[in-house]
């Protein structure tokens, strides 16, 4: 959990930085990207390991 919680903090980081600087719009759109693919894993991975141990 704290792997997905410590990328999540980057991809913000990079979202931001991305949307701060004009020529790094790209690297915003990565961000945002990889920000809400980590979100899914990483809640789809709880839903299943709640689900498991039930």
């Amino acid at each position: 959990m704290t792997v997905i919680i410590l990328l999540v903090v980057i991809w913000a980081v990079l979202a931001i930085v991305g949307f701060a600087f004009k020529g790094l719009l790209w690297l915003a759109i990565v961000g945002i990207v990889l920000l809400v693919g980590t979100l899914t894993i990483g809640i789809t991975r709880r839903v299943i390991n709640r689900n498991q141990r039930l």
